[in-house]
């Protein structure tokens, strides 16, 4: 994690524009010179629904995997509820979306569960450039570390989840995200039901894995139908390899109360605590020295200790740098808590007023022992830890207007957030006078001997939108508006330690504007059961946030002071122009999707490492942009009652505009590959279902993907499937009904690279490219009961 990031490993790393995955035997070759919306305008119509409408097709109960945005100004896909049942209760939804055309999704555990592993794109931009909502709560750009929102898997428990709408490319005008330059993903939680009962469920897997989930339903306390439910979700696991594990604890509570004409209130609320051990990040030498099951030595002190000390087992001496191939342990540890409330009010048959209310705290800690910081007491490595925290809160408020053919939608979004986070390290134990132990079961702050940093940012987001949906004839429908963004950010650094951190950190505020990002999108039913859409949008991200040295994100904050106060005048938010068309055919039997987009991403910023050695100083500069072509084609085929037969296909190329100038010199980078996300990209799935018995089968092929900026080394191609079955028992003694569920993950048990630049893309093939291996098969079985 980064916790564990050293200045060596990130020695010539560059973040940019993207990231992306990867799968084994790495090839070098010779060097060669928006959208998050729903439907079209994302109003609520003035009637009796209480949740928002989601587009489907017919016959989605028997889909395989995908639902297209039927009547939708926009390409929009998503997968329901009866999609997230087919995998391993716990799964994260973003793994399941992952089977959609363009989506790129990839995680070292079958969970998707371990967040510095969790890694997702789409169109080539990655889960920091897409925005996120979880009934209208903002939950940032999901980047590891994140400073403005919380993960998924923290948000909400995936079995509470009813649905998750997709927008690729363009990111609608009124979803609340600073970040959705390449589309948005909106997650709706599960209502209470109207019926008192609950349901309980138990899953056994390889690994030890033990998951345990209860949910209470309370059913209409009264004739207005006031309900709630509140959920409970404990997963804990070991890692597949190595020592360590993976164990959560969550709460979810919901509760809605109808109110008149249809409108009503409803209130969220989430609490998540988590421990996760690191996987160990590897290289090519490594892969091939060790094998795809090096670990790290928890909870092997001595041998972490006398590694750290220069005697390395037989294994990685084998290695070109056994000195960093392994380490003691890594960990991150954190408690959240969300809560959300939202009135959904209709004033009149014509007029809707809806507010959200929301707020988030988030703690812990990230620990990696480290080889490179030595304790005073004459240990030849320390604990060095991260204490990141969230304080956010703000509000969205709307009005939609239903005039004539109009639907005229307004409204503002307000966040205030700070976020602070230290760097510290604590002594380790000599040899045999005690060993760190776990690095999950506290903050070990009476050891503490140094502190390298204390940062605390502070941002504040003023978005505002307006937005007409014409409907000029029955099938001609037309969306146009824009939004204005102001997001002003900064920093101060009351702590700092300039003889291990080499140089001043930077401090200072930057402001991200622009007051007309537009986007115009039609839909056209020219036929029956036949449509054409087309979009246009412009956006704009705002800068990222994150401490000094930590390079997660390219943020002007990890830099120097000197190298901040340089380039703050001339920096500019990144920005892009997104345009796409399309064609879709709904109809019981078939459901198609046909799209062509362009992506002119400009204001690319990437991290310049402007000096060498233990503690590189590191500068954020604009290097142009990447331009996108691409195309996606999806079908869902459901010739026989019971039997869904789904497949879709991708293909993107997506190319930088300019050569970048580093201090080494000039990099040749235009007309290559954007690094790590694959050209062409395979999804299916065969579904069926006879009585109460069903069955599915998936398979997901990736095309090579290039690992550096200059394409000098990439990795192959590789097919992975899953499997899984279930069968309904029906009411069973005191159960209203019992079901039994078995699950393989990668069925053929395919050894691959499953997440690459978790440390930055190089921009030649220097032997510092990391990715992680991974999970083998994985065989997980899950019994529940509804009541």
């Amino acid at each position: 994690m980064t916790s564990r990031l050293t200045s060596r490993r990130i020695l010539a790393l560059s973040t940019m524009f993207g990231s992306l995955a990867v799968a084994p035997q790495l090839h070098a070759a010779s060097a060669s010179p928006a959208a998050a919306g729903s439907t079209a305008a994302s109003p609520a119509p003035a009637a009796a629904k209480t949740t928002k409408p989601r587009p489907r097709a017919s016959g989605e109960g028997n889909e395989a995997i995908t639902v297209f945005g039927h009547g939708s100004t926009r390409q929009m896909t998503g997968i329901t509820r009866a999609m997230m049942q087919q995998s391993v209760p716990g799964t994260s939804p973003l793994r399941v979306l992952s089977q959609l055309p363009g989506v790129f999704y990839q995680s070292a555990d079958p969970f998707g569960a371990y967040e510095y592993s969790s890694q997702m794109f789409m169109r080539g931009f990655s889960q920091s450039q897409l925005g996120f909502t979880l009934d209208d709560i903002p939950l940032g750009d999901q980047q590891f570390n994140n400073y403005n929102g919380l993960a998924v898997t923290r948000a909400i428990i995936s079995d509470d989840v009813g649905g998750v709408d997709v927008s690729q490319g363009a990111g609608a005008i009124d979803v609340a995200s600073t970040s959705n330059l390449g589309g948005a993903i909106q997650i709706h939680s599960l209502d209470p039901s109207h019926v008192r009962g609950g349901t309980v469920g138990q899953t056994f897997g390889s690994n030890s894995t033990m998951r345990t989930y209860a949910r209470f339903e309370s059913g209409d306390l009264n004739a207005s139908g006031t309900r709630f439910y509140v959920a409970y979700a404990r997963l804990n696991g070991n890692l597949w390899k190595g020592g360590g594990y993976d164990h959560s604890d969550q709460v979810n509570a919901k509760f809605v109360q109808p109110l008149a004409r249809g409108s009503s209130l409803k209130l969220f609320f989430d609490w998540s605590s988590i421990q996760q051990f690191d996987y160990q990040d590897m290289t090519s030498n490594w892969l091939h020295t060790v094998g795809p099951n090096l670990a790290n030595y928890y909870p092997d002190y001595t041998a972490a200790y006398n590694a750290a000390g220069g005697t390395y087992p037989a294994a990685l001496q084998k290695t070109n740098d056994p000195f960093d191939a392994a380490y003691y342990a890594g960990t991150a540890n954190r408690v959240d808590y969300l809560g959300g409330l939202t009135l959904d009010e209709n004033l009149t048959s014509s007029l809707n007023w809806k507010t959200t209310l929301y707020a988030h705290g988030d703690n812990g800690y990230s620990t990696w022992t480290t080889p490179y910081m030595p304790s005073p007491n004459g240990a030849p490595l320390s604990q060095r830890i991260q204490t990141p925290g969230i304080a956010r809160g703000g509000f969205q408020t709307a009005l939609t207007w239903k005039v004539a053919r109009h639907a005229i939608n307004a409204g503002v979004w307000y966040e205030y957030g700070n976020f602070t986070e230290g760097r510290y390290f604590s002594e380790a134990p000599l040899l045999g006078q005690g060993t760190l132990g776990n690095p999950t079961t506290g903050f070990p702050a009476d050891k503490v001997f140094a502190t390298a940093w204390q940062e605390a940012f502070s941002s504040r987001t003023f978005v505002f939108h307006l937005q007409d949906t014409y409907k000029i004839t029955k099938n001609l429908t037309v969306n146009a508006g824009f939004k204005s963004m102001i997001v002003n950010s900064g920093n101060s650094v009351p702590t700092q330690d300039l003889a291990i951190n080499g140089t001043g950190i930077a401090q200072g505020h930057l402001e991200a504007s622009n007051a007309f990002l537009p986007q115009v999108s039609a839909n056209w039913r020219f036929l029956p059961h036949h449509e054409l859409f087309f979009d246009v949008s412009h956006n704009m991200r705002s800068f990222p946030l994150d401490g000094y040295g930590t390079n997660v994100s390219a943020t002007p904050w990890t830099a120097s002071q000197a190298n901040f106060q340089a380039t703050r005048d001339t920096l500019k938010p990144e920005t892009d122009w997104v345009y796409e068309g399309g064609y879709r055919y709904t109809s019981p039997f078939i459901s198609a999707l046909a799209s062509l987009y362009r992506i002119n991403f400009s204001n690319r910023l990437q991290l310049i490492t402007s000096s060498a050695g233990i503690n590189p100083i590191t500068a954020v500069q604009n290097v142009g942009g990447v331009t996108t072509n691409g195309a996606e084609a999806s079908v869902t085929l459901r010739p026989v009652n019971g039997l869904s037969i789904y497949n879709s296909f991708s293909y993107a190329h997506s190319t930088y505009d300019q050569n970048v100038a580093t201090a080494t010199g000039i990099q040749p980078t235009r007309g290559k590959l954007v690094p790590n996300y694959p050209q062409f990209m395979y999804k299916g799935n065969i579904t069926y279902r006879i009585g109460n018995f069903d069955t599915h089968v998936d398979g997901t092929y990736l095309s090579h993907r290039e690992l550096t900026y200059t394409n000098d080394l990439h990795v192959p191609g590789y097919f992975l499937m899953n499997f899984g079955m279930r069968y309904h028992f029906g009411q069973v003694g005191p159960f209203k009904g019992l079901t039994a569920s078995f699950n393989i993950y990668n069925l053929t048990n395919k050894t691959y690279i499953a997440t690459t630049n978790e440390l930055g893309n190089n921009f030649v093939n220097n032997d510092f490219n990391y990715f992680l291996m991974g999970a083998p098969r994985q065989f997980f079985g899950t019994v529940s009961a509804d009541f």
